[in-house]
């Protein structure tokens, strides 16, 4: 039998083109789509779902360094966020209602925070938080709150309360927490200096710099409520807001007035002219409590 060649045929022999690998996907999800599992809305819902507790705080403003996050991490804001961060094993961001300075106390701070839907109880996120707390620091109330809720921008307003003891000795169990005035305080010149600043005025010859001006200073004090029992007497000043360290400055202005150092004209100088002069008169910080914010 002639061969190939004879007849002139040509033989050929297949080709094999070599390709590269490529990673097999499973028939129901296509390279770069995810899988209908991954799409739906539930899934989508579940991945997002979160609480947002509304935390009313106490605490003994004394071994910290203020409300604010600080690079010691000794802000009260610190201990909150890592005892978050302990019990959810991530980081969790924590917004006050308002920021104290060291050594100021609180009855009644108020936080909010974005946690996994579910998680925890209210009583057992109360539970589990001041477990991982200092001592000085507690968590009073928990409830669950809508999302619109923010702990400084819902806030109506705030209460203060400033503690003087008026004695010339002061208990030892004081010491941090009170202000001590031991000259004579005139209980009628206080009240009538304090009707000088309640109402809407620019209280900017009461704030101290914080660096970044206030785009206001003007600030609306609906009330001060003042008693004294014995040697205690306290301040409670209730208004729309305050500035940095307003408080501390008017009570320390009317307390001057009150030892008969300034007379009830310097104060209305302050409040007429506000900012071209400043009282350069500060109580300390020990003294005062955020008590409540008002929403």
């Amino acid at each position: 039998m002639p061969s190939s060649a004879a007849l002139g045929i040509l033989e050929r022999r297949p080709i094999l083109l070599r390709r590269p690998l490529q990673k097999q996907f499973p028939p129901s999800s296509k390279r770069g789509t995810r899988s209908p599992e991954l799409r739906s809305p539930n899934f989508e819902r579940a991945a997002q779902a979160r609480d947002r507790l509304k935390l009313t705080i106490s605490y003994d403003g004394r071994p910290f360094s203020g409300w604010q996050s600080q690079p010691n991490r000794n802000g009260i804001q610190d201990h909150l966020a890592s005892a978050f961060s302990r019990i959810l094993e991530s980081p969790v961001k924590v917004f006050g209602a308002g920021r104290t300075d060291a050594g100021v106390h609180a009855l009644g701070q108020v936080v909010h925070v974005d946690v996994p839907e579910g998680k925890l109880s209210n009583p057992t996120w109360i539970a589990a938080l001041n477990s991982c707390l200092p001592a000085q620091i507690r968590v009073l109330k928990c409830v669950k709150v809508c999302s619109k809720f923010h702990a400084r921008y819902s806030a109506k307003g705030k209460v203060y309360r400033y503690r003087i003891w008026n004695n010339r000795v002061l208990p030892p169990l004081e010491i941090g927490r009170a202000w001590h005035v031991p000259g004579p305080i005139d209980a009628d010149a206080l009240q009538e200096a304090s009707r000088r600043v309640v109402g809407q005025h620019d209280f900017g010859s009461f704030a101290a710099n914080r660096g970044t001006p206030e785009e206001s200073t003007i600030r609306t004090i609906y009330g001060i409520s003042i008693r004294q029992r014995q040697s205690l007497l306290t301040l409670e000043f209730r208004g729309d807001g305050f500035l940095y360290r307003m408080v501390r400055m008017l009570t320390a202005s009317l307390v001057q007035v009150a030892l008969g150092r300034k007379d009830l004209s310097w104060i209305e100088e302050l409040i007429r002219h506000p900012g071209l002069t400043k009282t350069n008169h500060s109580a300390p910080a020990e003294g005062l409590y955020l008590v409540r914010v008002l929403y």
